[in-house]
């Protein structure tokens, strides 16, 4: 029966892999100026300096790898939360995470509007830790601990009152045109120094938390089964939040505050993959990262020559997703 459902993971994961390779080639041929697929192969294969092949190598490239390792890390890091807690409304950016980030992200560029993006990233760490223990904090405080719709709540205010306060700090500060360029969760200044300085973080989380997946799949199904087998539940646990913490953070860092990728993305993989987070953490990786990419080109084709902020393009599809998972009490694709 294993042999079977590996072999059964294999053919999904190469679709999935082909899916991602068509999303990435669609992002990389549409936008307000369209290229041919002419131009999409000398820019990845040569080293051509016409316009157009400068064009997709300085500006396409950089925006497209960001929204494949964006979409990867908030995808991943929604399914963790959503196994660790045993909750199926957890994502980063209903729980508070990404608003803290966010936060911290707009606090840094008041105080220290010279910092680099080691700076950037650190804050934006320790933000997404701070908003997230605010939730888990809030959410245990009544007797009975953690309940999903509790936790919801509890992410709903701090998130509210985070990104207040980031609004609140671009107001004070004058600063509010660089906040809400964050804020939408866009990809269009993405360069190539700023990948090579967050992708690295990204990497290592999801590699981690690959590396955790099996103990994550128990946890996931209960605690005390864990607890028996043996597993250091409080180690495993602090290491996949650490990872959360990474993952969010460096999003927020790279393209800003998104919301929903992580919720929406683990359930669709549920239904393909079913409840092992050894194949769940990997499918959603390559879903999060195609769902990225059109996403970033429907922002960039639906309105063009304009841009339509990422967020926006998430949250219309995000928010009906959500509704619809409460309606089902979080067993939509389960």
């Amino acid at each position: 029966m294993k042999h079977t459902n590996a072999v059964s993971f294999i053919y999904k994961f190469i679709l999935a892999i082909l899916l991602l390779i068509g999303s990435f080639l669609v992002a990389i041929r549409f936008g307000a100026a369209d290229t041919t697929m002419k131009t999409v192969w000398l820019a990845l294969t040569s080293h051509a300096t016409t316009d157009s092949v400068l064009m997709v190598q300085e500006l396409r490239l950089p925006r497209e790898m960001a929204a494949i390792f964006v979409g990867a890390a908030l995808a991943v890091s929604g399914a963790i939360m959503q196994g660790l807690t045993r909750n199926p409304f957890a994502d980063p950016g209903l729980l508070g995470l990404t608003a803290g980030a966010n936060a911290a992200l707009a606090l840094t560029i008041a105080l220290m509007p010279s910092a680099n993006y080691v700076a950037i990233m650190i804050t934006c760490f320790i933000g997404a830790a701070i908003g997230g223990m605010f939730v888990f904090g809030i959410g245990a405080m009544k007797k009975g601990g953690f309940s999903p719709f509790r936790m919801v709540l509890a992410g709903a205010a701090v998130s509210a009152c985070l990104n207040a306060a980031a609004e609140g700090i671009g107001l004070y500060f004058k600063i509010s045109k660089e906040v809400s360029m964050w804020t939408a969760g866009g990809m269009a200044s993405t360069s190539w120094h700023q990948l090579r300085m967050i992708v690295p973080f990204i990497v290592i989380g999801v590699l981690i938390a690959l590396f955790l997946s099996r103990q994550l799949t128990i946890l996931s199904l209960n605690q005390d089964l864990a607890v028996g087998l043996g597993q250091r539940t409080t180690q495993i646990k602090t290491i996949l939040f650490i990872v959360i913490i990474l993952l969010a953070g460096a999003s927020v860092a790279l393209v800003g505050n998104l919301a929903f990728v992580g919720l929406m993305i683990p359930h669709i993989v549920r239904a393909i993959v079913g409840t092992d987070y050894r194949f769940i953490l990997p499918m959603s990786g390559l879903f999060g990262a195609a769902f990225m990419l059109l996403a970033d080109t429907l922002g960039r084709t639906v309105n063009a020559p304009y841009e339509t902020p990422v967020a926006a393009i998430v949250a219309i599809m995000g928010l009906p997703f959500f509704l619809f998972v409460i309606r089902k009490g979080g067993k939509a694709f389960s």
